[in-house]
């Protein structure tokens, strides 16, 4: 295989990692951090300092769970860890999590435009050294 067809393979592969796995993980982390801002501002409006809920253990499989104490929280921070926070600290890292998402995305985006770019300038030069016409 040649060296342009397996740069457009990886280019490929870039995109769909964008396309299948950033941006859905994007909705999600804003769906969940959306979720977590509302419920903390639902229990703060309410002065609810104990509930019954239902947790998803994962496969949509859920048990009935028992919160003594609603003051602090655990929060998912990324690489299986959880941080105990009270309502004020979880509402203060939920904008920072939703810009590393996007960050993150955006990187992606301009790595995938700098390799198209290089490839485009690359392609043009071997076509005029074999005097070519253009595409």
């Amino acid at each position: 295989m040649d060296k342009d067809r397996l740069t457009e393979e990886k280019i490929q592969r870039f995109e769909e990692f964008v396309d299948r796995r950033l941006k859905p993980d994007l909705v999600r982390a804003i769906g969940e951090s959306s979720d977590l801002r509302r419920n903390l501002e639902s229990l703060e409006k309410n002065s609810v300092t104990s509930l019954r809920s239902m947790v998803n253990l994962g496969s949509e499989v859920y048990a009935q769970a028992d919160v003594p104490d609603t003051r602090h929280i655990f929060v998912d921070v990324g690489l299986g860890f959880h941080v105990e926070l009270t309502w004020s600290e979880a509402l203060k890292i939920i904008p920072a999590r939703e810009e590393k998402f996007a960050r993150q995305i955006e990187e992606y985006t301009r790595l995938i435009a700098q390799i198209k770019a290089q490839i485009k300038m690359v392609s043009q030069g071997i076509r005029e050294l074999l005097q070519l016409p253009a595409e």
